[in-house]
C-alpha cells in the first residue's frame, strides 16, 4: 500500500516545526498572498523560481499595497506531495495558492484541502480557451473545478543518433513492437559498450515518472483499459497486459541494458538522465517527456547547443503493434486555492495574473510544455519554440489519462512496489503481480476490483 502521509513525513523529515518554519500561512498579512510550489533538487535548475518571480513583481505593480510571497518547497517529487499536503490541513501553515499535480487533485479535493473555482471561472472569458481535456483534468467528482492547467506533456522514445550510428542502428528509427525497442538496445550494448543502452523509470523512489512514464507507457499499449474499468467503476487486477509490461522492465534490467539498479532507483534520476547521461553521450535510449529540451536550451541548466542533431525522436510503440501504433501518456499541472485560504478573491487575482496570454505563452515555452490553450499553442513564438514541439504535439491523438480518482496515489505505489521487486530480482514477475493484487484489494476493497484475462 502507499505509505501514510504521516510515515511519508518521517521518511523525508517534514516535521511540524520544518512546516512551520515555512512561513506563518494564509491566515497572516490580510494584503500578502502566498504561492507554494516545488522548487527542482537540482540546484542550478530555476524554471519556475524565474517565471514566478516575473509574475510577482506584475502582481505587485498592478495592485498597490499587495505582495505575493514566492514558498518554493525543494524536495523530490513524492516528498514535495507530502509536503504540501501536510502544509494545507492547517491555516497557520497553509499557502493560499497551490501548485497541484493533476493525479492528485481529486484526492486533496476528497481531503478538503482545495477551494472550487467555479464563480470565477464563470467569469473569467480566457476559460473559454482552455481544452476540454484539460478543464477535466482539474475537476472533483462532485463536477466542480478546483485548479488552472498550466500545461500538458506527452511521451515518447528519445533516441542518441550518434550512438545509434555506432550500433548499426537507422536515424529515422521507429520501432513498431516493444521486441523492437529491446533489440535496438540489445545491440547497442553488444556494440557500444561502455553506455546506458535503454532508459525506463522504475521503482519507489522516482515516485510517479516510474508509474507514469515507465509502467503505464507500457500497460496503455496492452489493450483497452487496462488500469481501470469505467464502465464498471473498477480497478484492474494485474491481467496478462499487466504481467507483460512487468516482465518488460524485469528484462530490461536482468539483461543489463538499463542503468545499474542503485542509479534507476535514485529519486533524483530524472534530473541525472537530462542534466548529464544524455547531453553526455551516456544514454542510448530514454522513455521520457516532451519537457527535456528545456534544460539544453541557451537559459537551461546544461546548455546544449547539439542536442537537436544528436537526438531523435520515436513514438513509443504498442506492445505487438497494434492499433493505433502508438502510445503516450499525458499529465499536467493547475493552479489551485487553498480551502483554508482566507484571502481567496486576492489569490485568484494571482491565477489571472499567471494566466494572462503573454505569462502563458511564457511559462509553456520556458518549461517545455504542451499547450492547453488555443491561444497559446497557435502562437508563432511556441510553435518555434523548441525543435520536436511538433512531434510530441502530434503524440496528442494516442495519448491516455491516468485515472484521476482519489486512490489513484496508492493504486500508482502499490505500482511502484510491483515494478522495484522485478527491477531488484527480490521478486518474479508473478510474485510481483500477486502482490499488487493484495495491495489493489487492500486499497480499494474486494468490491472495487475487477480481474481480467490471466
Amino acid at each position: 500500500m502507499r505509505p501514510t502521509l504521516l510515515a511519508l513525513l518521517a521518511v523525508t523529515g517534514l516535521t511540524a516545526a520544518s512546516l512551520t518554519a515555512c512561513g506563518q500561512g494564509s491566515g497572516g498579512d490580510p494584503d500578502t498572498v502566498r504561492i507554494a510550489y516545488q522548487r527542482n533538487t537540482d540546484n542550478k535548475n530555476r524554471i519556475v523560481d524565474d517565471y514566478l518571480a516575473g509574475i510577482k513583481r506584475q502582481f505587485e505593480r498592478a495592485h498597490e499595497g499587495k505582495k505575493l510571497e514566492l514558498v518554493p518547497v525543494q524536495a523530490a517529487q513524492a516528498d514535495y506531495y507530502a509536503k504540501l499536503q501536510q502544509m494545507m490541513r492547517s491555516p497557520k501553515t497553509a499557502p493560499d495558492i497551490v501548485r497541484e499535480d493533476t493525479f492528485l487533485i481529486k484526492s486533496d479535493i476528497k481531503a478538503g484541502y482545495l477551494r472550487p473555482l467555479d464563480d470565477e471561472l464563470a467569469g473569467w472569458k480566457d476559460w473559454a480557451r482552455f481544452a476540454p481535456a484539460a478543464k477535466a483534468s482539474a475537476q472533483g467528482e462532485d463536477g466542480k473545478t478546483y485548479g488552472v492547467p498550466d500545461g500538458t506533456d506527452t511521451r515518447g522514445l528519445w533516441f542518441n543518433k550518434e550512438l545509434f550510428a555506432r550500433a548499426g542502428l537507422p536515424a529515422d528509427w521507429r520501432p513498431r513492437t516493444w521486441n523492437d525497442v529491446l533489440d535496438a538496445a540489445r545491440t547497442v550494448r553488444k556494440k557500444v559498450p561502455g553506455v546506458i543502452p535503454l532508459n525506463v523509470y522504475t521503482g519507489k523512489a522516482p515516485g510517479e515518472a516510474a508509474a507514469m512514464q515507465g509502467f503505464e507507457m507500457l500497460l496503455y499499449g496492452t489493450g483497452k483499459d487496462p488500469l481501470y474499468d469505467p464502465a464498471a467503476g473498477k480497478w484492474v487486477t494485474s491481467g496478462r497486459g499487466f504481467r507483460d509490461a512487468l516482465e518488460f522492465v524485469r528484462t530490461v534490467f536482468a539483461e543489463k541494458l538499463g542503468p545499474d539498479p542503485a542509479d534507476a532507483l535514485d529519486p533524483n534520476v530524472d534530473g541525472r538522465v537530462a542534466t548529464d547521461w544524455l547531453p553526455s553521450g551516456r544514454l542510448a535510449i530514454d522513455l521520457d517527456g516532451s519537457w527535456l529540451g528545456k534544460y539544453w536550451q541557451p537559459a537551461g541548466t546544461r546548455p546544449w547547443p547539439q542536442w537537436t542533431s544528436v537526438l531523435g525522436r520515436a513514438p513509443f510503440p504498442t506492445q505487438n503493434g497494434a492499433a493505433p501504433g502508438a502510445v503516450s501518456m499525458s499529465g499536467g499541472w493547475a493552479w489551485s486555492v487553498s480551502a483554508k485560504s482566507g484571502k481567496a478573491d486576492l489569490a485568484w487575482q494571482v491565477i489571472e495574473t499567471l494566466q494572462t496570454t503573454e505569462n502563458a505563452t511564457t511559462w509553456t515555452v520556458s518549461d517545455g510544455q504542451i499547450a492547453v490553450r488555443d491561444d497559446v499553442a497557435a502562437s508563432r513564438t511556441y510553435l518555434s519554440s523548441m525543435p520536436g514541439v511538433d512531434f510530441f504535439t502530434g503524440l496528442v491523438p494516442y495519448t491516455h489519462y491516468r485515472p484521476a480518482l482519489p486512490l489513484y496515489p496508492q493504486v500508482s505505489s502499490a505500482i511502484r512496489d510491483a515494478m522495484e521487486a522485478v527491477t531488484t530480482g527480490d521478486a518474479s514477475v508473478a510474485q510481483a503481480a500477486k502482490r499488487y493484487d493484495e495491495e489493489l484489494a487492500s486499497v480499494a476493497g474486494g468490491s472495487g476490483v475487477t480481474a481480467r484475462e490471466r
